[in-house]
């Protein structure tokens, strides 16, 4: 049996079929609405099948039906006769959502959750850097889609996702703890963000997810691809000589100048800084900042850049 979001029991499906009714769809599953407002379609479906709905929308029905059996089941088997048009249609209108709608809403509920933080902390500045540079990198993805060159970046999904997990973790690890109001507010203004950057993470996954197990397959005869990742690697410990790297990283030096202050080759700098990232799992300054200031390697006043 499998259970529903709302915690009742529901007969377990094989997969959704054509003649299965859309309204039966839309309320038995979390993501159903996101899907099909994805696909242009809309409520107000009476009794209808799925066929006639998306007859009625000219949408592809076995399109339509691999979407929603892939975000459901993870059903990876593909119709024959997928269309290409009625899937990149679907993209395009979630890269409209993600850009024009939820990212910038997401941005305003993060400013208003951190900032009651102590004015003299400059973590909620970095933070919000942090998720600005995470937008920017989703702009970036998506302008490539749109523009068709799905081959330029094959592995940017896990770095876009992996940044989305860094803003997360650096709240959990880092935000100063701010006085709760009387009723509640900042804590639960905070909560709620956390809750939608786990839904955005969990969305853009998927989303991409969907690129590389139903778009991609249907472009392999005109571009094969590889879509391996590399395993995660766990946190370790920096080393003291790690921690000078990043102490000069912070406060502004290119890498020239870490090496001529460390007494230490440019090459060796790169080195230590490929180390700081994988060992840290953080990719951004803003982030790398956070944790220098947080594990008091930095003072707040040498950071005048920010």
């Amino acid at each position: 049996m499998a259970k529903s979001h709302q915690g009742t029991l529901k007969p377990t499906k094989i997969m959704y079929k054509a003649t299965d009714k859309i309204c039966d769809l839309m309320s038995q599953e979390e993501d159903a609405i996101q899907i099909i407002s994805r696909f242009g379609l809309g409520m107000g479906v009476g009794e209808q099948t799925i066929a006639q709905t998306c007859e009625s929308h000219g949408v592809h029905t076995p399109t339509f039906l691999a979407v929603v059996n892939y975000k459901v089941f993870k059903q990876r088997a593909l119709p024959a006769d997928i269309d290409l048009p009625t899937l990149q249609c679907y993209l395009h209108n979630a890269h409209t959502y993600f850009l024009d709608f939820h990212l910038p809403r997401l941005r305003r509920s993060l400013i208003e959750a951190i900032i009651p933080a102590d004015p003299l902390t400059k973590i909620p500045g970095l933070i919000l850097r942090c998720y600005d540079e995470f937008v920017d990198e989703i702009r970036t993805h998506i302008e490539h889609e749109n523009e068709g060159r799905y081959d330029e970046h094959e592995h940017d999904d896990q770095r876009i996702t992996d940044k989305l997990s860094e803003i997360k973790n650096l709240i959990i690890k880092y935000y100063p703890t701010s006085p709760m109001t009387d009723d509640g507010n900042v804590t639960y203004t905070l909560i709620g963000v956390m809750s939608e950057l786990w839904h955005t993470e969990h969305d853009f996954a998927d989303h991409c997810a969907i690129e590389d197990d139903i778009l991609r397959p249907a472009l392999q005869m005109v571009r094969p691809e590889s879509k391996q990742r590399k395993p995660a690697k766990e946190t370790e410990e920096l080393s003291e000589r790690e921690k000078d790297v990043l102490i000069q990283l912070v406060r502004g030096l290119s890498n020239k100048e870490i090496a001529d202050v460390l007494h230490i080759s440019t090459h060796t700098v790169i080195s230590h800084r490929k180390n700081i990232t994988r060992k840290l799992n953080i990719h951004s300054t803003a982030g790398l900042t956070i944790y220098a200031i947080v594990n008091k390697l930095v003072e707040l006043n040498s950071l005048d850049n920010y």
